[in-house]
């Protein structure tokens, strides 16, 4: 392909373009301006989306859901100073749950550096804990290499941001630019890690000779797109799988042998594999404290771990044998040396305890629960929706209650617990991922933190639907409160007036020019929530509901998982 003299700004878009990339989010200021101005002749040209949020953390936040919904890259823009340390909160919600995002950030120009010139910051230095890699672009003849090392970083191995620092007079100057063709195949073909044949054949063994063995599913297999390999595997196996919460979606949850989830809010039957289990073979998941609580039991057990980050072996947990690995890779290695075996009527035991969640009562004054709502909204989005959730009660609801029929159509903040993160992640998966319906699952606490984002909905006509539960209260700190502090419930009460926050949410979408629905009887759940689903257009639909609904079952924090309470 030939070369041509172009300025730093048009090489950093054609790189992009050259690595598969057609969709952008961003923030533009000073230090990039450069770049959208670069932007600006691309977008003309039909090569490339822009989408401009309120904030640059919730462009962060759109970037990692397009990455998760997509399975691609997300990319996100933001200049420099308060512009780049605004995308630090998504950057660290990315590398917690290894989502593959690139952020582009500008900064002064060289000469200006290291004089606490105005907006300058040393956004290198302060994300070096919360990215894969990050990288301080000081010469123009390395740009577009340096993008293309960063999607690399990105997609392989365990996925996870890379930043990238471009001082604005890198952004001016003119070089060379050498194409390269498409090279966006990172995450695929000989980039995959495969393990090796005595770990193979060593955990085929020890499968053999397992008579109760169960699967244990984390983010990886979303990841590595492994759900069909780990089903079939555990068809094989007669094995039980559960997931854990980044898990939701590896497997189809009506399928005979899914169990729901494990840990700290899991299901009885999840539980009861894991204390009745003669072998547990865990793939793609960390074991954190909200799965393991009392770390003793797991240490009893004889586990198989499967991860393609070998620092996560033996981290958490010891295990008997850990294999690194890319989980999709592996488990293909695997399939065809272990037998089909005879039903042993292992997972018919296990289904005798519930897989489901318990409901609580509705009462008079709230005769919505978010139990009904969830269950409702999976009937009529028949399981094919993608969720995104904030953090708190709505997203364990929406972990319990909604059942997920395909991989990546739960996109969460599991690692970093992020309040706020939901909307943003929603806009970025109904851009990455047109044809779904998107449900932004949220708690008027978590909705505090980025309503501002209604106006990107607007400006775009974006067709997200937030799902509002309105409490009153942040509730799942009110929870612990409730449990482990007598009751009281410091400024967790966003307003003593009528049990609400205090917002009149009608004329806050009015005031962006979204529809609202409004459900507050139980007869208003079905019709509110078709009425949103069927609308094409971003629709804000408020749930009245009680303070004193609670995420159960729970486990106390650090405690033995199979002995969770069931009220409180």
């Amino acid at each position: 392909m030939q070369s041509k003299t172009i300025n730093g700004s048009e090489i950093i878009l054609e790189t992009l373009l050259e690595l598969g990339v057609d969709t952008v989010f961003g923030y533009p200021g000073g230090a990039v301006l450069n770049i959208y101005d670069a932007l600006y002749k691309y977008e003309k040209q039909g090569k490339i989306k822009h989408f401009l949020t309120s904030h640059e953390q919730h462009a962060g936040h759109a970037a990692d859901g397009y990455a998760r919904a997509t399975g691609k890259t997300g990319v996100v823009i933001a200049t420099s100073g308060p512009g780049a340390s605004n995308l630090v909160t998504a950057l660290a919600s990315a590398y917690m749950d290894s989502s593959p995002v690139v952020a582009i950030t500008g900064n002064v120009s060289q000469d200006l550096l290291g004089l606490a010139s105005f907006q300058e910051l040393d956004i290198v230095g302060i994300t070096m804990s919360v990215t894969k890699h990050n990288f301080l672009v000081t010469d123009i003849t390395k740009l577009a290499d340096t993008i293309r090392d960063a999607f690399k970083i990105a997609e392989t191995g365990r996925k996870g941001p890379v930043l990238i620092d471009i001082p604005k007079d890198i952004t001016a100057a003119v070089c060379e630019y050498f194409p390269q063709g498409n090279n966006s195949d990172y995450g695929n073909g000989k980039w995959k890690i495969r393990a090796g044949e005595k770990e193979i054949n060593t955990a085929r063994d020890m499968l053999a000779k397992s008579e109760r063995p169960f699967v244990y599913a984390g983010g990886g297999v979303i990841s590595a797109n492994a759900g069909a390999e780990l089903s079939l595997l555990s068809e094989k196996l007669g094995a039980p799988v559960a997931c854990s919460l980044m898990g939701h979606g590896a497997v189809d949850h009506k399928w005979n042998n899914y169990i729901g989830m494990l840990g700290m809010h899991g299901t009885p039957a999840a539980a009861y594999a894991f204390e009745h289990s003669d072998l547990i073979l865990a793939v793609g998941a960390r074991f954190s404290d909200r799965v393991t609580g009392d770390k003793n039991l797991f240490g009893e057990k004889k586990i198989i771990h499967i991860d393609i980050d070998n620092s996560e072996h033996g981290k958490n947990i010891p295990t008997e044998l850990d294999i690194e690995g890319d989980a999709k890779t592996v488990l293909a290695q695997l399939i065809p040396l272990v037998e089909k075996r005879a039903d042993n009527g292992w997972v018919a035991e296990v289904r005798t305890k519930s897989r489901h969640f318990p409901k609580q009562a509705a009462t008079p004054e709230y005769p919505v629960t978010p139990f009904d709502v969830l269950h409702t909204l999976s009937d009529i989005t028949e399981g094919n929706a993608i969720i995104t959730t904030e953090v708190g009660q709505n997203q364990m609801w929406a972990a319990e209650y909604y059942t997920y029929r395909a991989q990546r159509s739960f996109i969460s903040s599991g690692g970093l617990g992020t309040m706020g993160f939901g909307l943003g992640a929603a806009v970025g998966a109904k851009i990455g991922v047109p044809d779904k319906d998107v449900v932004c699952v949220s708690g008027d606490g978590s909705f505090g933190m980025n309503l501002n984002e209604l106006s990107t909905l607007a400006r775009y006509n974006i067709p997200v639907k937030i799902l509002l539960f309105n409490n009153g209260v942040l509730g799942m700190v009110r929870q612990w409160q409730k449990l482990f502090y007598d009751a009281r419930f410091s400024h967790t009460i966003l307003s003593e007036q009528n049990g609400y926050s205090g917002v009149d949410y009608n004329k806050l979408a009015a005031a962006f020019g979204i529809k609202y629905v409004r459900i507050d009887t139980k007869e208003s759940i079905e019709t509110g929530l078709k009425t949103a689903i069927e609308y094409n257009a971003p629709v804000l639909v408020e749930v009245i509901t009680s303070p004193d609904y609670n995420v159960l079952p729970m486990v106390f924090p650090g405690k033995d998982i199979t002995k969770p309470i069931y009220e409180m």
